[in-house]
């Protein structure tokens, strides 16, 4: 005769499983997918800056490479979902003449987005967005065959 029903665990340790199994796998599904929408950015953002140095040298006038940077970013982080609209793009050079494209000069192009972290809502972001500022910086040496200007 049983007389103590609520104290027998028998048939309960599928149930605890699957309750502690969804605890622990929900946060950690949620880590893999910041992870990897972070390295995608990540991603992103150096290969924009490279692309950008690199027409931003060969082009003839530093207006002209300054468009023709501002659309390799574009392109590069619109292939990766990111926008770019919000990304900051600088050009900075150092040169011994008076003009950035010149013969042997170093040009760097700075690239600076945040990542939005995946499946918040927008409701939260009241100021600022919830996210992942990433950075990333290419140098290119301008042609000493280059004959711009």
């Amino acid at each position: 005769m049983r007389r103590w029903r609520w104290s027998d665990d028998s048939g309960t340790a599928s149930l605890e499983f699957v309750s502690v199994g969804v605890l622990l796998l929900v946060p950690v599904v949620y880590l893999v997918l910041v992870l990897a929408q972070v390295q995608a950015g990540a991603l992103a953002v150096e290969g924009a800056a490279r692309q950008a140095v690199r027409v931003y040298v060969q082009s003839s006038s530093p207006a002209e490479g300054s468009v023709a940077a501002q659309r390799a970013l574009a392109f590069a982080l619109d292939d990766h979902g990111l926008d770019a609209s919000a990304a900051r793009l600088g050009i900075a050079c150092e040169a011994r003449g008076d003009g950035c494209l010149r013969r042997a000069a170093t040009v760097t192009v700075t690239v600076s987005t945040t990542v939005p972290l995946p499946l918040v809502p927008p409701v939260l972001d009241v100021e600022t967005p919830l996210g992942v500022p990433l950075e990333a910086q290419a140098t290119q040496q301008v042609s000493r065959f280059w004959s711009g200007e």
